[in-house]
């Protein structure tokens, strides 16, 4: 558990096994520059024994004086994912196994907000009860940007897309969504703030009552620790890659200043910190 002002955050860790090659999952990475970096931070963002990927799949759950919500739900079970072979047809019970060790239950959630609609963020947005996609929070609400869902709809009409499918539209069909600006404010102390480029309308969450957050969670902008050093790098998936990059160092310039805690989607454990800038690059440094 973080505690933040009168926040606390928890994270639910869904899979923390090394699964992607980071040459194909990184376009720009070059094999020296891997290994260079590597060499320099052995272990923390490549894993020595596989050379793949050290990138956890987790969600956080962040709880107000008034609300507890669920930020991203991870892969979920028995999602069909054909091109991602070590996310299809999962059934597992890592995830709620862990959101149960943290003292919650489904029903405790009030709301869930998905940063962004990638396959590894939205999977437990529902589950599998009698052969239909069902709500996984029976009372909660789902918070999704008005224009990331649009674009997604759009997406899905031309050719059908499974996560769209299992995950999204049964929210939207259920009428449990609430789909919202990108600079949304949910209560008195989280607001969305747009962090567009890895999707066309990816939000980041921050964290805290004043003008200045005391923490932000970052969901997909940044992917891995390398990227902090060398936030030029785009990810694979990147709908633009130019504007990604100059979200990025935007908003890492900005927390730079503000001191939030980053709150990371996919770092390695402890996954958070505050930034500051090193050389031509960052770095995040634990509390």
């Amino acid at each position: 558990m973080i505690t933040v002002g009168e926040v606390t955050l928890h994270r639910v860790v869904e899979q923390t096994t090394p699964i992607f090659d980071p040459l194909a999952f990184f376009p720009g990475l070059t094999p020296e520059l891997m290994a260079e970096d590597a060499a320099a931070h052995p272990n923390e963002w490549l894993d020595a024994a596989t050379g793949l990927l050290n990138l956890p799949i987790q969600s956080y759950i962040v709880r107000t004086p008034h609300h507890t919500v669920l930020v991203d739900t991870c892969v979920g079970n028995h999602k069909r994912r054909p091109t991602r072979p070590f996310w299809n047809m999962r059934d597992d019970d890592t995830w709620p196994r862990n959101l149960a060790k943290l003292g919650f239950q489904v029903e405790d959630i009030d709301y869930v907000l998905c940063t962004h609609l990638h396959v590894d963020h939205v999977g437990w947005n529902t589950r599998l009860e009698n052969g239909r996609w069902v709500p996984t929070f029976p009372k909660a609400r789902y918070v999704f940007s008005k224009g990331e869902t649009e674009h997604w709809q759009a997406e899905h009409a031309r050719e059908p897309l499974p996560l769209f499918e299992d995950s999204v539209l049964p929210i939207l069909e259920a009428g449990r969504a609430e789909l919202v600006a990108d600079d949304h404010q949910l209560g008195d102390h989280l607001r969305l703030t747009p962090t567009p480029g890895h999707t066309p309308h990816h939000v980041a969450l921050e964290i805290g009552r004043g003008a200045v957050p005391e923490a932000v969670l970052s969901g997909d902008l940044i992917h891995s620790p390398i990227q902090l050093r060398h936030p030029e790098l785009t990810m694979r998936v990147d709908s633009d890659p130019v504007q990604v990059v100059a979200t990025r160092r935007r908003f890492l310039d900005c927390h730079c200043e503000t001191r939030a805690l980053l709150c990371t989607a996919h770092f390695p454990a402890p996954s958070v910190g505050r930034v500051e800038k090193a050389g031509r690059g960052y770095r995040l440094v634990a509390d």
